[in-house]
Formats: structure tokens, sequence, C-alpha cells
């Protein structure tokens, strides 16, 4: 158990309810931690998707989280596309990063074909290349702030990759729930912090560096356990020079197993 322990979690409380189930069953205090805000490109990214689709003839979909799913479709469903959109990805192969992202896309009505065992960009890469998939083409709906390491991985699998970014990340704006957070923090009475992603990463350094000199930033978070859900994130971290475990499985629940393992060893 990690009685009297206080986690953090680099997302809201609204995207952290299995973190904060996983925290209280095992005794521990959980913070969430809103670090981003998605910025949507607008309704025009359901006809640039349903274009693409229809002039590049993608094989596959992918779909790398839930929210890139919430995002184009809650969109489609705005301005009356839900059902064109629906059509046009079901008409492809449907390969989902993690289970949230599944149970996301099952609720409109999309079936996926293809769920990576390891949750992240390599077993994306991993999974094509079981499936013998070269010369295929594969088209990928995600955040702008997305780097090439996905596309380049697959090119050199010799997948041909169309992307679409539907929206913009952002540090969140309205940091007064960070307030309690901060003040913990000052106190040394953080015990771990797990980031959630590489964008997760930069929001959270946005945001405290208003109120702390990034020396004294980071002589806290040396202090305490940080757990990052993948290695993109875990890469971001090592750029600002933060010691820290990467999850063995890139889960939520995953990173949580490693905040046990690290707080307890």
């Amino acid at each position: 158990m990690l009685d009297g322990k206080t986690i953090a979690i680099t997302r809201s409380k609204d995207d952290a309810s299995e973190f904060i189930s996983l925290a209280r069953e095992h005794k521990a205090t959980p913070v969430t931690l809103p670090t981003i805000e998605l910025v949507s490109r607008g309704e025009k990214i359901v006809d640039d998707f349903l274009s693409l689709v229809e002039s590049e003839s993608p094989d596959y979909s992918v779909f790398l989280s839930s929210k890139a799913v919430k995002v184009l479709f809650d969109t489609a469903r705005n301005t009356g596309n839900f059902e064109k959109l629906q059509l046009a990805v079901a008409n492809t192969m449907v390969m989902s990063v993690g289970p949230k992202t599944t149970a996301t896309l099952n609720t409109c009505g999309i079936k996926v074909n293809y769920e990576p065992e390891n949750n992240s960009s390599v077993g994306v890469g991993e999974e094509f290349s079981q499936i013998r998939a070269v010369g295929k083409k594969v088209i990928i709906p995600r955040s702008g702030a997305s780097n090439s390491f996905l596309k380049e991985l697959l090119n050199k699998i010799g997948i041909n990759v169309v992307e679409i970014h539907l929206y913009d990340v952002c540090a969140f704006r309205d940091t007064t729930q960070w307030n309690g957070f901060r003040e913990l923090f000052s106190q040394h009475k953080v015990d771990g912090v797990i980031f959630t992603s590489a964008s997760s990463v930069r929001g959270f350094f946005e945001i405290m560096s208003k109120d702390y000199e990034i020396s004294d930033l980071l002589d806290h978070l040396t202090k305490l356990s940080v757990v990052s859900i993948g290695q993109l994130t875990s890469d971001e971290l090592k750029k600002f020079k933060v010691k820290n475990t990467v999850a063995e499985v890139h889960t939520v629940a995953g990173a949580f197993a490693s905040m046990k393992n690290a707080l307890t060893a």
C-alpha cells in the first residue's frame, strides 16, 4: 500500500478517473494537474479527413489517442457528417493505440481491427511489421504538436503515411487548479509525478516556471519519483534533465504500477 503518499498525474480530473481509483485503492492521495489544452482546428477537419480518404484511399487508419477520436467524431456530429465519417473510417482497417482509445472508437460505432500490445508509436510499428503491410497506405489523424517519429518509422517499414492534424496543444491556461499542488510541492510533500505525454512535460514546465526558477524546480523534482508513460515522454523529460522511470506497460495502470514500485522499493 501507499499509505500517506501523494502522487500527481499530468491529466485533468475528468481524464484521470482510472488513476484516481488506483491511488485511492492503494491508500494514496491523488492530485490531478490539467497540463495541456486542446484547441481544435475547426469544423474543416472533418471535410479535410473525408477528402483525404477519397483522394488517397488509405488501407488503414490509426488512432493514437482517445482525444483524437473525440475531436474528430464530435466535430462530425456537430456538422452533420457523423455517418459519413463512420463509413469512411469503417472502410479502412482500424488500428487503435490503447484500450481507452479502442473504447472511445467503439462508442462511435467503429470496430477496431488491431490494438498493439505495446501502447506506443513503437508498438504501432511492431504491429504493422507483423501484419506485413509493406506498400499499404495509412491515414493518421493526430495533434499538430506531434513529432515525426511514427511517420518516419512506418516509412522505413515501407508504409505510406498520410497525416492530418486535428488540433493544437497549448499549456493549460487556468492554473488556479494548480494552487494546492504548488503548496504541497514547495513543502516537499509530493512523493511522485506521472507524466502522460511529451506535451504534458512541456506544459508542466511552462506552468511551474512562472513560480519557480528552473534550478529550484529541478531540485524539487530530484527529490521525488518521476514516471513517464512511454519513451517519447521520457525523452522530453530528459531534455529538462529530469531523471525518470519509463513505465513497463505504456498505460495509466502501467505507469501507476511503476510508481508504486518506485515508492515502495
